[in-house]
């Protein structure tokens, strides 16, 4: 088991390594090596090591040998990882309406909020959509008071996140909204809506990826 720093060390360094890959900086069938991963990010090789066995078992990373490789997730995977977050997600909203503090669904809502006042100028701030994304995602499946059930969406979310925004910028906007019916159901206790608006939410999701893909 490791210890209190290492872990932060090892969690420091999924963060960096995950974002390597969420913003295609380390590209799918690409080789993870440990040493040059270590000095990439300026770190020792310990909690490199320790990052990627975690993104191993998250999916996104797989075994070749000896070594790790960025998933290539074909489009049969991503409709098979949304199908069960379809199945999985909308009954977690349903559990964590009302239970979700208060604080943490304002900040998230007046988040969105100025996001949206950007207008157009949304799509330059992705990063801090897909940050939101996460929060918004993760605190409901905490909230639902599950814990492998909120392992198993986060596991499902990290799969089906190298399609989303970074695959159709133009639905920044609207995922906002989208998220902003979630919280506000969430937060007035409302479990039939929050659900139908987590449903809808991915369907939408679903449908613009199988769209962009299908016409590569």
């Amino acid at each position: 088991m490791l210890s209190s720093p290492d872990k932060r060390l090892a969690l420091q360094a999924y963060e960096k390594v995950l974002e390597l890959i969420l913003a295609g900086d380390a590209r799918p069938g690409e080789l993870v090596n440990e040493r040059r991963m270590a000095e990439t990010l300026n770190m020792s090789r310990t909690p490199v090591r320790d990052a990627l066995l975690i993104l191993e078992g998250e999916g996104l990373l797989i075994r070749q040998g000896r070594g790790l490789q960025v998933k290539q997730m074909r489009l049969e995977d991503f409709l098979d990882a949304l199908q069960i977050r379809l199945i999985l997600e909308p009954t977690v909203a349903r559990m964590a309406a009302g239970h979700v503090p208060d604080g943490e669904t304002e900040g998230l809502r007046a988040e969105l909020q100025e996001l949206l006042a950007l207008g157009d100028n949304v799509r330059a701030d992705r990063a801090k959509v897909r940050e939101i994304d996460d929060r918004l995602h993760g605190q409901i499946a905490d909230a639902a008071g599950n814990p492998q059930l909120s392992q198993i969406i986060h596991s499902l979310r990290r799969q089906t996140q190298m399609f989303d925004l970074r695959s159709i910028p133009e639905r920044l906007s609207d995922t906002c909204h989208e998220h902003l019916a979630i919280i506000d159901a969430v937060a007035r206790s409302d479990g039939e809506t929050a659900a139908t608006a987590m449903t809808a939410h991915l369907k939408r999701v679903q449908d613009s990826i199988i769209k962009r893909l299908t016409r590569i």
